[in-house]
């Protein structure tokens, strides 16, 4: 696939593909013999894991290593399982502190009507 059709399909622009290429967030496409790239199916699913991790939150930073450790084998198997825990335990902290702000909000929506209409009593008794 060129670099237009995985823009396209990923939703991500082209100059966010190279960049990713770039700093190592992806391993490098395949080039053609004129240097344009051409990505299979293996350079999809590093941009498909790539593109839900950061959507997650998950640092480029910390992808690069990630992506890093993974080209230098399998030798290096718990160090990437540790890398994607500690991203989990985060991700699982900020869905906890995103749900007790949706109960807030719930509840702020939940009386919103109420106490709008006791404002606009004391209003109109005034």
């Amino acid at each position: 696939m060129l670099i237009s059709e995985v823009s396209e399909k990923y939703g991500l622009t082209q100059d966010t593909l190279r960049y990713y290429e770039r700093i190592g967030l992806i391993p490098p496409v395949k080039r053609k013999p004129n240097g344009i790239r051409e990505y299979d199916d293996y350079s999809c699913g590093w941009i498909e894991f790539i593109h839900c991790m950061r959507k997650a939150g998950i640092p480029v930073e910390t992808l690069v290593e990630y992506v890093q450790l993974y080209q230098q084998g399998p030798g290096t198997k718990e160090a990437r399982k540790e890398l994607l825990l500690e991203e989990y335990r985060r991700l699982d902290e900020r869905i906890a502190e995103l749900q007790a702000i949706k109960e807030r909000l719930a509840c702020k929506i939940e009386n919103y009507d109420h106490l709008e209409d006791s404002v606009e009593s004391i209003e109109l008794a005034k």
